[in-house]
């Protein structure tokens, strides 16, 4: 098209795209319910849960971006009601917006570039992590190169974001980036990373029988104003992905690094913990398969915390952290063991969000996605519980499987 021209095209598919590849819950509208943002391909759309009907979700608004959208998330600004909407594309820019309840429509506060246009190796927006607190997120591509933005607002109350920090890394590959609920200590960000620098440089194969893939913290200085490499620890090298375990009043912080057939409990200042993922047991069954989990989430509720996971057969475990109490019956944030146990059979999820109402929504890999309500939390039902006390904490070692059987239909 010339530049003088004044004709633009739009252009928008008859079928919008529905297959949801990420999916994140907040208090958008300012108020106290909760709404779920989704994004599917090129399309950005929120949900909310009335109260009166839990087996439902309703469209407030659905709004195509014109690109691909690579990773969304939410956060809140310290002392804020409302939380806002962060999403990496492949436009090579990361962009804030707010959902505006009384025009109905996403208002876009920041677009800051940080590289090329494009889906690329080293071009960050495959990840995207969020300081739980909301004063910091951390962007990183699939090798080398990661950027943090400070989160902050002005005098008049409006949100700004900062220059990029680099936590650059040459010849490196990223796996998985969380969060660390730190509470108001310094923001701390851990991923999953492999070097392969000597891979590079030897001929013979030997340097990548021996590779390892390393839990690595990265903190932001907000007094520096600079991001270090804090600590950095081996892991299973089946590790594929880490879920955020909260901190403060509502647990001991760290990550669950999740890997094949297993589970473990890390952190810098903790011991490891480790336990098995159930296999099924059955005449159908191969006794022998080892299981991914490809989807988790984590819930606070009244002091304490607790996580859903799911593997690649839709079987739902909970996982909860029992914490070593003081004289006076009081959780000291030591970490005493690592607890799994069977939950339920759901369809194969991208993700899984649960509401303060008792919903759990299940962005479904294939089909209709599916909005369930809690009966119960697994508490007082007599499904096996596996402890890490039974399971080594080193992958290499030896364990004994777990099993468990599946209910009947």
């Amino acid at each position: 098209m010339a530049t003088t021209s004044s004709m633009f095209m739009y252009s928008l598919t008859i079928q919008p795209p529905a297959s949801i590849t990420h999916a994140t819950v907040g208090q958008f509208t300012g108020t106290k319910e909760q709404q779920i943002v989704t994004a599917s391909g090129s399309r950005l759309t929120i949900y909310k849960h009335p109260n009166s009907d839990k087996a439902k979700l309703d469209v407030l608004l659905s709004q195509d971006i014109f690109g691909i959208i690579r990773v969304v998330a939410a956060f809140r600004l310290p002392g804020g009601s409302k939380d806002y909407i962060i999403i990496a594309s492949d436009s090579g820019r990361v962009a804030i917006i707010d959902y505006l309840p009384d025009q109905n429509r996403f208002n876009r506060i920041h677009l800051e570039t940080y590289g090329k246009s494009g889906i690329r190796r080293v071009i960050p927006g495959q990840y995207l992590a969020v300081d739980p607190k909301g004063r910091a997120c951390l962007i990183a591509s699939a090798e080398k190169n990661k950027l943090v933005y400070i989160l902050n607002r002005t005098p008049q109350a409006d949100l700004t974001i900062s220059s990029p920090l680099e936590a650059h890394k040459p010849q490196t590959l990223v796996y998985g980036l969380v969060g660390l609920d730190t509470g108001y200590d310094n923001p701390v960000f851990a991923a999953l990373e492999v070097d392969y620098t000597e891979c590079d440089q030897d001929p013979t194969g030997q340097a990548l029988n021996e590779l390892e893939k390393s839990l690595v913290y990265y903190e932001l200085d907000l007094g520096l104003n600079h991001v270090v490499r804090k600590w950095s620890d081996p892991v299973d090298r089946t590790a594929n992905m880490l879920l955020s375990v909260p901190g403060g009043s509502d647990g001991p912080s760290g990550v669950l690094v999740c890997g094949l057939d297993s589970i473990t409990y890390r952190h810098s200042n903790q011991d490891a913990f480790r336990v098995a993922i159930p296999r099924r047991r059955g005449a159908t069954e191969n006794p022998e398969r080892k299981r991914y989990i490809t989807a988790g989430v984590a819930h606070k509720m009244r002091g304490q915390s607790w996580f859903l996971v799911q593997s690649e057969d839709g079987d739902v475990f909970k996982v909860t952290l029992h914490m070593v109490e003081d004289d006076s019956g009081q959780m000291t944030g030591e970490v005493k063991r690592l607890v799994i146990k069977y939950f339920d059979t759901l369809p194969i999820a991208t993700s899984l969000c649960i509401l303060r109402t008792g919903g759990l929504f299940v962005a479904t890999e294939g089909g209709n996605h599916q909005l369930y309500g809690f009966e119960k939390v697994g508490d007082a039902d007599n499904e096996i519980e596996f402890y890490s006390d039974t399971f080594p904490s080193d992958p290499a070692e030896p364990y004994v499987p777990a099993y468990f059987h599946p209910p009947g239909l």
